[in-house]
């Protein structure tokens, strides 16, 4: 190690890795260790501008310890999760050296040095969007990035799978299938891009933010009582998904919605069926999500075939899915006739690509007043105000990036700490 001052030195990288949403849901661990899935599962990117992580991490001479801050709150790193990828990818780090400013690391030395971690979510943590799978994820690609890591995506999949299942899916944008893999090491169960963000770009993703609290039971427990609990999940797992997922590559391949919505719907609602098969059972859903549900399916069933599909991960929030912007500004309609916000300020009711709300006709409260009820409903409705939080209208995205931008940093560079603290 040499700095033009010894030990006065900090060194960074930036990285934001995007969130993604399993279509074909993975529910259940084979090995809890490792993080290895009973069941293959196949999810979409998300775009980062709306739903990402972003990490910044540094390393010193100077720093005593390992520390991570997420959000601002500093919290612990003594969890196995994040020691295994700090681990994995310290095992694999490279020589590096910024000439500019004097610095020189061998890959010996990692092994001696500590790092302060920053990271800070764009959209609810453990509200059962994901916030894990694009955490994990940037955590892993930025620290790789750090370290001057040469492996490949798959490889740093199989890492950041072993800090949180679901994130191994967010190293790469589009469409990811996570291989459940066969071998006892783990060695085999890795993510691998089946369609990049611009294959089927027409899709549009609107989120119902019905609950950012963090949710009673997290995913970790719930799985696990499953897999104890639940003869529906080995069903599942052995028999429905393998089908499952060779249709849903198919329809992305071939871009068919009819197909995808389909899977899509069924996968989401078998997901929950087995959280309700659990003992004791889990509820993740609430009377919100039912009726969004219902509103998509009456919908679906009176055109005859699929106009949107919804899916639900370990939460109650929506993500629905349209095969173009019209569909999707007729289900905002819909949608903001049943669930007008609390406040009436409609700007912050919508999230991400804001432009949908002038595409559908909605440029003021009073245009949502004006909405008719939807043709499918047989019987004058009843409106939930402020039972959805808000809205986050999105797109496919890429996999992690590097951020240049050095002002765009959440760390210091001259103290090493999270800027503010």
């Amino acid at each position: 190690m040499a700095a033009a001052e010894e030990g006065q030195w900090v060194l960074m990288a930036t990285g934001r890795s995007p969130t993604n949403i399993a279509v074909i849901k993975y529910w259940g661990k084979r090995d809890e260790a490792l993080i290895l899935p009973v069941n293959d599962s196949i999810s979409v990117t998300l775009d980062p501008d709306h739903l990402s992580a972003t990490t910044t991490v540094a390393v010193s001479p100077s720093f005593p310890s390992d520390r991570m801050w997420l959000n601002g709150k500093e919290i612990s790193l003594s969890g196995g999760r994040f020691q295994s990828c700090l681990r994995e990818i310290r095992k694999r780090a490279q020589d590096v050296e910024d000439e500019k400013k004097g610095i020189r690391i061998k890959k010996e030395d990692w092994g001696k040095l500590h790092v302060h971690i920053a990271s800070f979510n764009n959209f609810p943590t453990a509200a059962g969007l994901a916030s894990s799978a694009a955490g994990l994820a940037c955590f892993v690609f930025t620290l790789g990035k750090l370290m001057n890591v040469k492996e490949d995506h798959g490889e740093l999949s199989s890492i950041a799978r072993q800090g949180s299942g679901s994130a191994c899916r967010s190293i790469y944008g589009g469409f990811v299938k996570w291989c459940m893999g066969k071998n006892n090491d783990g060695s085999d169960s890795i993510a691998v891009q089946l369609a990049d963000e611009a294959h089927w770009n027409d899709l549009v993703i609107i989120i119902a933010v019905v609950s950012s609290k963090q949710k009673e039971t997290s995913s970790t427990s719930g799985m696990r009582d499953s897999v104890e609990t639940s003869p529906l999940l080995q069903y599942r797992a052995q028999t429905v998904v393998p089908e499952r997922v060779l249709k849903m590559e198919e329809a992305i391949k071939s871009r068919n919605f009819e197909s995808f919505a389909r899977l899509t719907c069924a996968d989401s609602n078998q997901f929950h069926a087995v959280c309700l098969d659990t003992s004791p059972p889990i509820f993740y859903m609430n009377d919100t999500s039912h009726r969004i549900i219902s509103l998509v399916e009456k919908w679906n069933q009176s055109e005859g075939t699929p106009q949107v599909a919804y899916t639900f991960d370990a939460g109650p929030n929506a993500v629905l899915i349209a095969p173009n912007r019209k569909n999707a500004t007729i289900l905002l309609q819909k949608l903001l006739y049943y669930f007008p916000p609390q406040d009436n300020d409609l700007s912050s009711y919508m999230v991400g690509d804001k432009s949908i709300l002038s595409d559908a006709g909605l440029k003021s409260i009073e245009d949502v007043e004006a909405l008719p009820a939807p043709a499918e409903t047989k019987m004058p409705s009843q409106k939930f105000k402020g039972d959805v939080s808000y809205f986050i209208c999105s797109r496919l995205g890429a996999g992690p990036k590097v951020v240049t931008d050095e002002s765009l940093a959440l760390i210091d560079s001259v103290t090493g700490l999270p800027k503010g603290v």
